[in-house]
């Protein structure tokens, strides 16, 4: 965890260091083509030529010239992308070299390098079970480093369960105009039915490891209502983050785990078989379950892990989306 600012920034540029060199320029094309403006603007006006469509003539300007002029329009390009970032207890969790909120830390920042890039607005909204901080969006290279900076501090204040619903509706309220949103979290919820997840493998043989017991919440009926209506109004991309270790329970016989969201303990005996596929089991399902409901909705997804590359994701997106 950032234990204090020196070592904070220093992962803040790592991160920005990563990022510049994944953003080649291929990346920020596929970029362009697939996040369109939201319509066209006014340009210019230009003397009128033979064969020009005669609803574009600009009539006071012909008037006031006595020459017929038409109105020229460009794209209008310019888009405000809105980072949701699920800062639950949860996602402080991570069995690899990075947790899950750092890995959401690295993929806002390609995300957001990427969108500045193309003179676009960035915006960030952490969330727990409460929303922990709203950065309006704005334009400039600071905007994206202050957004890492500050996904990857909350991570030492990481708590409290997942409130997506919550999250959805303080975005609609505070972001009337139409935007692309990623939605960033690992969809874990202190309500759902608990399995256990394994300690990251520094730690586990401690039999108080200080791991984590969430189990994925089946999407209830308000919240499929809920993002179904916010994903007409915006462009949502949902982006699961996982980690390998919550899929595969670990034999390393009776262990304590600890839920990161609730606090809540139980013992587990990791030795028994059955345990283990039971928990292999449940965790199969989860996913299952969860990408069955996104594909239900239509909404577009982009699962990131912290023991995978995520670049190649990323453009299997752009290019899944301009296909559309």
């Amino acid at each position: 965890m950032a234990t204090d600012v020196k070592e904070l920034m220093a992962k803040v540029g790592k991160i920005r260091i990563l990022t510049n060199r994944l953003i080649d320029d291929q990346l920020a094309g596929d970029y362009h083509s697939t996040f369109k403006g939201q319509g066209v603007e006014f340009d210019e006006v230009r003397p009128y030529i033979a064969g020009d469509d005669v609803r574009a003539i600009d009539w006071n300007v012909t008037a006031r010239t006595g020459v017929p002029y038409i109105k020229r329009y460009s794209e209008e390009r310019e888009l405000t992308i809105l980072f949701l970032v699920d800062v639950s207890g949860s996602q402080s969790y991570g069995s690899r070299s990075r947790s899950k909120m750092e890995l959401a830390a690295e993929v806002t920042a390609l995300l957001a390098l990427t969108a500045i890039r193309n003179q676009d607005k960035i915006g960030l909204i952490l969330f727990s079970d409460r929303i922990v901080k709203y950065i309006p969006p704005r334009k400039g290279r600071d905007s994206v480093m202050r957004l890492v900076r500050e996904v990857l501090a909350a991570e030492d204040e990481a708590k409290g369960g997942t409130d997506v619903e919550g999250a959805l509706k303080f975005l609609n309220g505070v972001q009337k105009r139409r935007a692309v949103v990623f939605l960033v979290s690992d969809f874990l919820a202190s309500t759902a039915p608990r399995t256990p997840h394994p300690a990251p493998s520094t730690s586990v043989a401690s039999p108080r490891a200080g791991t984590s017991a969430e189990g994925a919440q089946a999407p209830s009926t308000s919240f499929e209502r809920l993002l179904r209506a916010t994903a007409r109004h915006h462009d949502m991309i949902c982006v699961p983050v996982s980690d390998p270790a919550e899929a595969e329970l670990p034999d390393v016989g009776l262990v304590e785990l600890e839920d990161s969201e609730t606090g809540e303990l139980m013992l587990v005996d990791t030795s028994s078989a059955k345990v283990r596929k039971a928990f292999a089991e449940r965790a199969e399902a989860d996913r299952e379950e969860l990408t069955k409901f996104f594909r239900k909705t239509g909404i577009d997804t982009l699962d990131i892990a912290t023991d995978k590359p995520y670049i190649d994701g990323v453009r299997a997106l752009f290019k899944r989306r301009a296909r559309k």
